[in-house]
């Protein structure tokens, strides 16, 4: 019995405090570039929901390396997902002894690296990066109302 070479490498980061809205949004930036690409943004932009998903994409990385023995640039983020986790749920005080709930909630990040050096369909793996604009608008056409005979037509 012949053993299946495993060609992709996860790191998984539970019960990070960060809403999943926000790291998804960094999430599909990153997905489909190759690993010194999504280190390059990752640096770059702006949010607080970076630095736990750059930590993630180096551990995958470095997951790939040790196990696969595989060189990081070869290195294709094939799978990026956000779950939402547990909330943390709190009070605080308030004026005339109420209180307030608190709610923090909390995400699971999943990052998959595949070595495109072992797996011949690069271009499968490329076309997992979504197209940055789609043609969301069509055009309308609007009629003059006194050219249609409409309501204020007057002759």
């Amino acid at each position: 019995m012949r053993k299946k070479k495993k060609i992709e490498v996860y790191a998984l980061g539970r019960h990070i405090s960060l809403s999943a809205d926000k790291a998804r949004r960094v999430i599909d930036q990153i997905r489909g570039c190759s690993y010194e690409e999504t280190l390059m943004i990752l640096e770059l932009m702006p949010y607080r929901a970076c630095y736990p998903i750059f930590k993630l994409v180096y551990s995958a990385a470095a997951n790939a390396s040790y196990n696969m023995g595989s060189n990081e640039p070869n290195l294709v983020i094939s799978k990026a997902e956000v779950n939402e986790g547990t909330t943390v749920k709190k009070f605080k005080p308030r004026a005339r002894g109420r209180s307030y709930p608190i709610k923090r909630p909390t995400c699971h990040i999943t990052i998959g690296v595949k070595d495109i050096s072992l797996h011949d369909e690069y271009e499968q793996i490329y076309s997992l990066k979504k197209p940055r604009w789609k043609n969301k608008y069509t055009t309308m056409v609007y009629h003059d109302m006194y050219s249609i005979g409409g309501v204020w037509d007057k002759k």
